[in-house]
C-alpha cells in the first residue's frame, strides 16, 4: 500500500511506522520505501521494519529504478508499504502518480481530531479526485476516544475499508526540528516509541490487506565496476546523517571499500583515495566541529593533493572558512572553500535538481535553511525540473566538489562514480 494523506502534518509518518512495526510483530516480513527524496521518514521507517527503507521518486530515480526495487522487494517479503509525501496529489510527479504508474492500492490518512462524520467527506473527496487511481481504505490519526474512532469508521462509505487508527497522545509524537524528524539513531527511546505507536495501531487495526500487487523485472545494466578498490571515506554520525541507501550500495557494487568515520566521535580521516561529506546537520555541533583542526588539514591536504572530495550541503557548510547557527554564534569550519554560511529561520531553498557536471548529468534535491556566501566562481548551476526558483551553485577547487545538492547516484552510475576518481 502507499500511505498517504490530505497534506503534510496528518501523521503520515506514524502511521506507516505504526503499521509497519505492528505487522512485524505479527511475523510478517516488511519492507518500507519513501516516496521523494526524503532522508528523515527512512530512517524511522528503518527502525520500524528492521529493513533499509528505499527512495522511490518517478523523476530523481527514474520509473525503472523505482520498479526494479519493487520487484526485487516483492520477491523478499509479505507486506510492502509506501509513505508519501505532502498530501497525496501535490508535487510533479505526486504519490498519485506513482501510487497510478505502479497499480499500488493507496491507503489515506487523515487527522480526525476536529471532525466526526466530515471524515468520510474528505476520504470520499480523495477517493473520486482521479478515477484511475486505487483508494483502497482509511486510518485516521490523533483520535480522541474509542468512540470518536466509531464514529469515522461509521462515515466511510463500503467502498473504502476501515484500517486503523492512531489516538491524540503525546507519547506518541515523533519529534522534530527545522528540516522535519529528529534522526532516529538521536532518540534514544525510538524502540519504544514503535513499538507504542503499534501497540496503540492494534487497538483499531485491520488486519484486512488489498489484493497483492505484481511488479514486473526491469532490465537494468549492471553498476560498471569504475571504483575497484577505491578507498572512500564517508563522514556519518548526527552532524553527517543524510545519505542514501541507495548510494552506498552503487559505490559498493562499483568496487569501492567504504571506510566510515566520525568527525564528532574524533576520528582521524581513514587512509583514503576519496572523501565524502554528506548532508546533515552540522549547525548543531559548531563547537564540535571546529575544534577538529586536525581534521581540517588533513581534508585541506586531500584537497591540496587533488585527490576527489564530494561535499553535499551540510558537507559544504562543514567545508566553508565559517558557519553560524540560527542564534548567530559563529565558529571556524575546515576551510575548504572561500566562504561563509548562516543558519536562517526561513527555508532557503527547496525542489529537485539536475545539474550537468563535467562527469556527466545527475540527478538530486535540495532542502535547506543555510545561506552562504562564497567566494568562488561557480563551476555549474543546477535544474530545477518543474521551473522552481532553486537552482543551486556547484563549485569545484581541484579535486572538491561542493553544493548544496543532494545527489542520487543511481541516476547516472558511470557520472557519479566519476566524481570519485582522481
Amino acid at each position: 500500500m502507499l500511505v498517504s494523506a490530505p497534506a503534510s502534518g496528518q501523521g503520515k509518518t506514524s502511521v506507516t511506522a505504526a503499521l509497519a512495526r505492528w505487522h512485524t510483530k505479527q511475523g510478517r516480513r516488511v519492507r518500507v520505501f519513501k516516496t521523494g527524496p526524503d532522508f528523515l521518514d527512512p530512517m524511522v521507517l528503518e527502525r520500524a521494519s528492521g529493513t533499509p527503507a528505499y527512495q522511490l521518486d518517478l523523476w530523481m530515480c527514474g520509473e525503472a529504478d523505482v520498479r526494479q526495487r519493487l520487484f526485487d522487494a516483492a520477491g523478499a517479503c509479505d507486506l510492502i508499504l509506501v509513505e508519501g509525501v505532502m498530501g497525496l496529489f501535490d508535487g510533479d510527479p505526486s504519490s498519485a502518480d506513482l501510487a497510478q504508474e505502479l497499480g499500488l492500492p493507496v491507503m489515506t490518512v487523515i487527522d480526525g481530531s476536529a471532525m466526526a462524520q466530515t471524515f468520510g467527506a474528505v476520504a470520499c473527496g480523495m477517493a473520486s479526485y482521479r478515477k484511475k487511481l486505487s483508494m483502497y481504505g482509511v486510518a485516521a490519526n490523533r483520535v480522541g476516544s474509542d468512540y470518536h474512532a466509531k464514529l469515522l469508521k461509521e462515515s466511510l462509505p463500503a467502498s473504502l475499508h476501515w484500517l486503523g487508527a492512531l489516538p491524540r497522545d503525546e507519547a506518541l509524537v515523533l519529534p522534530e526540528r527545522h528540516l522535519g524528524l529528529i534522526a532516529a539513531a538521536e532518540l534514544d527511546d525510538i524502540d519504544a516509541r514503535l513499538d507504542a505507536l503499534a501497540n496503540a495501531w492494534s487497538q483499531h487495526a485491520s488486519t484486512e490487506l488489498p489484493t497483492p500487487t505484481r511488479f514486473k523485472e526491469q532490465h537494468i545494466d549492471p553498476v560498471p565496476m569504475q571504483l575497484h578498490k577505491q578507498r572512500i571515506a564517508i563522514a556519518r554520525d548526527a552532524a553527517f546523517c543524510f545519505i542514501y541507501q541507495a548510494n552506498l550500495d552503487l559505490l559498493s557494487e562499483a568496487g569501492a571499500e567504504l571506510r566510515f568515520f566520525s568527525p564528532l566521535a574524533g576520528d582521524s580521516l581513514p587512509e583514503c583515495d576519496a572523501v565524502w561529506l554528506p548532508g546533515g546537520y552540522p549547525e548543531l555541533h559548531l563547537s564540535t566541529l571546529s575544534a577538529r583542526r586536525d581534521l581540517h588539514k588533513a581534508l585541506r591536504d586531500h584537497r591540496d593533493a587533488d585527490k576527489p572530495i564530494l561535499a553535499e550541503c551540510g558537507g559544504l557548510l562543514f567545508g566553508l572558512e565559517s558557519l553560524a547557527d540560527r542564534d548567530g554564534n559563529e565558529a571556524p569550519m575546515a576551510g575548504l572553500l572561500a566562504g561563509r554560511a548562516v543558519m536562517q529561520s526561513r527555508l532557503a531553498a527547496l525542489g529537485m535538481q539536475s545539474v550537468e557536471l563535467p562527469e556527466g548529468k545527475l540527478r538530486g534535491h535540495t532542502f535547506h535553511y543555510a545561506r552562504a556566501w562564497i567566494d568562488e566562481k561557480p563551476l555549474a548551476h543546477a535544474a530545477n525540473p518543474n521551473n522552481g526558483p532553486c537552482q543551486e551553485a556547484v563549485y569545484r577547487d581541484r579535486g572538491l566538489t561542493a553544493s548544496f545538492v543532494h545527489l542520487y547516484f543511481p541516476s547516472n552510475p558511470l557520472a557519479a562514480q566519476r566524481l570519485f576518481l582522481p
